[in-house]
């Protein structure tokens, strides 16, 4: 079994929402041949918080008004740190960068299809790498002494 049409058009209208937002390393994974609950999941992270919240609600704002869907459940408001988009055929993860690298729900999904992304969306991945490289040269660069 794969990932149905209506799944697949979810899935790319999701992870360009996500990615007009900025999010970072937006893939998708055809889960149909090894869960029942669902065809497929997006993966998408941030660096901080309120951006988790602003992928999310672009999201849910996009697939409302261009699909007519709306997510069943919507978990992990409260701390915005994962929040999980159920849509019964797809399942959307967006999480904080911290959160992404810890859970790594890439390894978990790592046997199941890539599902093919628009350009804008794969154009993501390597960005938080990218974003953790700078913060990393801009400490290096402050100043360490006392005031």
């Amino acid at each position: 079994m794969t990932a149905t049409d209506r799944s697949i058009e979810l899935i790319n209208t999701a992870a360009q929402a996500a990615a007009d937002k900025l999010a970072h390393d937006v893939i998708a994974y055809d889960v149909s041949d090894v869960l029942s609950i669902t065809d497929a999941f997006l993966l998408a992270s941030a660096p901080n918080d309120r951006q988790v919240r602003a992928i999310v609600d672009e999201i849910e704002e996009r697939l409302q008004k261009e699909l007519g869907a709306k997510p069943v459940r919507r978990e992990g408001d409260r701390e915005s740190r994962w929040i999980l988009l159920d849509y019964v055929d797809i399942v959307v993860h967006v999480q904080h960068s911290e959160e992404r690298v810890f859970y790594a729900l890439e390894r978990l999904w790592k046997d199941c299809p890539e599902l093919e992304l628009p350009a804008e969306a794969k154009a993501t991945r390597g960005k938080a790498q990218e974003h953790a490289k700078l913060l990393a040269a801009e400490a290096e660069q402050e100043p360490g002494g006392e005031w």
